[in-house]
């Protein structure tokens, strides 16, 4: 008998604080601060839209410049025009509610994979939804 008293009092010890975590866990996490279930999903979605809105926005600021220049075969934009994955890469210099301004450099093809310098300085901007060329600010020789 004295032995199942002992495993028993050993178990009521090693559970109990346990079961006591358990049940205090839900009522925790119910008072818990943050976000709703509903406005995760909706910043989830945001960021998505986002995300194409700036893939958008490279490609036609890069496709613009490019028919600027002449095509391909003439004028190609530095490297970073060519980021993929929605972030805009390097050349994405300003994000706001005005829209997006990619600043770049671009050259004969090659240009940079021989080290040449650049010939051509572009900067544009792409309206916020990436869809739009609000303005071609600059399309020039380099400074």
């Amino acid at each position: 008998m004295l032995f199942r008293s002992v495993v028993s009092v050993r178990k009521e010890l090693v559970f109990a604080p346990l079961l006591g975590l358990a049940l205090l866990a839900p009522a925790a996490m119910a008072q818990a601060p943050g976000p709703s279930v509903q406005q995760t999903f909706d910043r989830i979605d945001q960021l998505q839209q986002q995300a194409a809105a700036r893939q958008r926005a490279i490609n036609l600021a890069r496709n613009s410049i490019v028919r600027l220049n002449g095509d391909l075969t003439q004028y190609m934009p530095e490297a970073c025009m060519f980021a993929s994955g929605g972030r805009g890469g390097s050349c994405l210099v300003q994000n706001d509610a005005q829209g997006m301004l990619f600043r770049f450099n671009g050259g004969v093809p090659g240009w940079q994979q021989l080290g040449q310098p650049p010939t051509i300085s572009s900067a544009v901007l792409i309206s916020p939804d990436g869809r739009s060329v609000v303005q071609v600010i600059s399309n020039g020789p380099v400074r």
